[in-house]
């Protein structure tokens, strides 16, 4: 697999598997205090503003976000999904800002978990690759508990399925991948970005048929409000 894939070098930074609370807590310190892609970037120029790494969750969530990269808006509150995406995102799980942001409940892990910045059009570039090089799999060996991943965007989406069938024909197959047997267990969705609003209308199956689906697994795994 490519750099987003799990195959590859390991950055030298890499955390050891850990399984308590005691321990995620103290893997979370370490990857927000990451700074691999100022000091030592591997692919391509260094972050081009403090890093500012972004990560939600705890040993006793069941739901998992795998998500691509925090926005700016995120960058700047420290929230993920702290922007209009997020409340597109929020809808289409059912979840009110509590639960979404309760790290019990849900866990939130992005391929890269700092602010990639602008390309030359106004966009986000890609999560760098070195984040999930040296993170990704030291934080999911600290979630032991999940039974969902949502697995949002063609990033997650090649790293968690070796997907590279493109979007739509991933999320597509929806239903397949949700059905195999694995745990945890996987669902893909496209990313919540209004970019993304004239794919949603081009595919009414998504929010007929996906959707409902959906939001009875968010509510079977982060649960009722408290």
């Amino acid at each position: 697999m490519d750099g987003e894939g799990r195959a590859g070098s390991v950055a030298p930074m890499r955390a050891e598997p850990t399984t308590g609370a005691d321990e995620f807590d103290v893997l979370a310190a370490a990857l927000r205090a990451c700074r691999i892609c100022r000091d030592a970037p591997v692919h391509g120029p260094p972050l081009p503003h403090e890093p500012r790494p972004i990560l939600q969750g705890s040993v006793s969530a069941r739901l998992c976000i795998a998500s691509q990269a925090p926005g700016n808006r995120a960058n700047l509150s420290g929230r993920p999904f702290d922007d209009p995406s997020g409340v597109r995102l929020r809808d289409w799980l059912g979840l009110d800002e509590t639960r979404f942001y309760d790290p019990a409940r849900v866990a939130i892990v992005p391929m890269g978990h700092c602010f990639p910045g602008y390309d030359r059009h106004g966009g986000d570039r890609p999560p760098r690759r070195e984040c999930a090089k040296t993170w990704r799999e030291p934080v999911f060996a600290a979630l032991p508990n999940l039974e969902l991943i949502l697995v949002i965007g063609l990033y997650a989406q090649a790293w968690h399925l070796g997907s590279r069938s493109g979007l739509t024909g991933t999320v597509q197959r929806w239903r397949e991948i949700l059905a195999e047997e694995r745990r945890p267990r996987v669902l893909p969705l496209p990313h919540p970005s209004w970019r993304n609003s004239g794919w949603l209308k081009r595919h009414p199956w998504f929010e007929a048929e996906l959707l409902p689906v959906l939001r009875a697994e968010v509510a079977r795994w982060a649960g009722p409000e408290r």
